[in-house]
């Protein structure tokens, strides 16, 4: 055990007073080792949940300690492709039997170096598993085979049945995913995002330090954290199952601060969006579409629902959506046909939707969108979190619980039509000559409510715009299909060549002064919309 843990060990027991010591359990009395699936595991200490909790509390109000990384030099070596390398060896997993979901650890290496301590838990008694080499498949000349003082590893992932699929994993600073309802991985969840892409930065990236592992009935479990960085501390529950829709989470938060966040994002998802059919021009690669998510749904507490289709734009943009009291938001992934990914190795339209449902009520703030530019799928570019309005300053706690599922869409019914496909193109007219500075909008909807509607003057697109004016407005049924299609025409020829501050649309389709889809949200830049056009030139 490191110095650095030792001392803040000390530390917090002079804080809790006397006999609190044991509320993180210790491993440093290597005798009464028991063993579990194949692993050496630590003495039995006591553990709650509401101890960890007090823990969280009282490290909030030390100063922050980072995790001692042991044999650094070594560990920068276990590069990208030397890490893959690695395997875990399945006999020695946790869990290993018929029913349950066998747990084994990933090694550390150049992109995860911090260690994680991990713990098996089973009637209210915790053991440290302790690191060792003797649980991986080291190859050959793989410098991770040097490595003799590493304290933890570097995160954990679970697996259907032994030998089987992963099905969740938890690797890095506070990240995890799942395989969703189709066993194909995709977006992320954390714990906790801090600053992110603020003008003045860096962004802080707390981690999940410490993990308490109980397994449930049907390969339930439920994985307990204490979450640390320099500005804040946290004690998380998050109960995960798996059912025919995909896997769902209970997620219950402590959340102390050690400093002042300019903005802080409880919740977050993490996604990749590439390009899609509004930007297909941007990239020039064979596939029509390259993303994880395409769209951001938002369900208001008023009742109204959102659709904002995700855009990889020029400079990075944060875009916040006041809801009080929020129903629900989730990076979605609507477009499931394989022809609109054309991708047989990755399979984007088998992504999962991830969706946060509060259990409570949240109280005053906004669902902040943050979209960075990217020019390759390897990048995460997306963020999705709720930033409470009040100022997240030093000495403050959050208390909250969420539902998070990863289903194939969100497991909310609809209350309107919802919005299914969004293209840009050259406005005007066909056949005749195209105006300058005019893209044409065309929304496609589902025919939720309007089944039994055939087109009318009384359904129309209402449509606004913060730059440039609109035209051509036209809601009607697509013939031969099952949905409706929106369309209006953006002028932006009188918007200057060198600025390129956003466009801000927002379009409902109203039958009879009632408006019957979601509200759907689109975020333009001039400098875009000339070069889609530039290429249909």
């Amino acid at each position: 055990m490191s110095k650095l843990l030792l001392n803040r060990r000390k530390a917090l027991a002079t804080a809790l007073g006397g006999g609190a010591f044991f509320l993180l359990p210790q491993v440093v009395r290597a005798q009464q080792s028991i063993q579990d699936s194949g692993i050496e595991a630590g003495p039995a200490e006591q553990f709650s949940f509401d101890q960890l909790r007090k823990v969280a509390q009282t490290l909030a109000s030390e100063p922050f300690t980072p995790m001692r990384v042991a044999d650094e030099e070594i560990v920068d070596q276990i590069d990208y492709d030397q890490h893959n390398a690695i395997s875990f060896k399945k006999d020695k997993a946790l869990w290993n039997d018929k029913g349950a979901s066998p747990v084994q650890f990933f090694f550390p290496g150049k992109y995860f170096r911090e260690p994680v301590h991990i713990y098996t838990l089973k009637d209210g008694m915790a053991r440290e598993v302790p690191f060792s080499t003797d649980y991986f498949n080291i190859p050959d000349g793989n410098p991770a085979s040097a490595l003799t003082q590493t304290e933890g590893f570097a995160g954990f992932r679970v697996q259907d049945q032994p030998g089987g699929n992963d099905w969740m994993a938890f690797l890095g600073a506070s990240y995890w995913r799942t395989s969703g309802y189709s066993g194909q991985f995709g977006l992320s969840a954390r714990g906790l995002a801090m600053d992110t892409a603020i003008p003045d930065g860096p962004e802080e990236f707390p981690r999940f330090t410490r993990f308490w592992l109980e397994p449930g009935n049907t390969g339930d479990l439920t994985a307990y954290a204490l979450l640390e960085s320099p500005r804040a501390t946290g004690a998380y529950k998050i109960s995960s199952s798996r059912a025919d829709k995909g896997a769902s989470q209970n997620i219950e938060a402590h959340l102390f601060l050690r400093g002042d966040v300019e903005r802080l994002g409880l919740a977050p998802l993490t996604s990749m969006y590439w390009f899609g059919k509004p930007n297909g021009h941007v990239a020039a690669d064979w596939r029509p579409e390259v993303h994880d998510s395409d769209g951001l749904e938002i369900h208001a507490g008023n009742g109204e629902r959102i659709w904002r289709p995700l855009n990889n734009p020029p400079h990075t943009m944060a875009n916040s959506f006041h809801s009080p009291s929020v129903k629900g938001f989730g990076l979605m992934q609507r477009e499931r046909d394989f022809n609109r990914y054309q991708d047989d190795g990755v399979f984007y339209e088998k992504r999962a939707s991830a969706w946060i449902e509060p259990l409570e009520d949240w109280g005053d703030g906004a669902v902040t969108l943050v979209e960075l530019s990217t020019d390759d799928e390897i990048h995460d570019n997306i963020v999705a979190m709720w930033t409470p309005t009040e100022t997240a300053q030093q000495g403050r706690a959050y208390n909250f619980t969420y539902r998070l599922t990863w289903f194939e869409d969100a497991p909310v019914p609809p209350n309107a039509a919802r919005f299914i496909a969004t293209r840009i193109g050259a406005g005007g007219t066909p056949g005749q000559p195209r105006p300058e500075g005019v893209v044409k909008i065309v929304c496609d909807f589902d025919n939720y409510g309007f089944e039994q509607l055939e087109r009318s003057p009384s359904i129309q697109p209402v449509a606004t715009t913060s730059r440039g004016t609109i035209a051509n407005l036209a809601a009607y049924p697509v013939v031969g299909e099952t949905y409706w299609r929106a369309m209006f025409d953006l002028d932006f020829s009188e918007i200057s060549q060198d600025d390129d501050t956003p466009i801000d649309l927002r379009m409902y389709v109203d039958v009879d002064g009632n408006a019957r889809t979601e509200t759907w949200i689109m975020q333009l830049f001039p400098s875009q919309l000339q070069s889609l056009l530039a290429v249909h030139a």
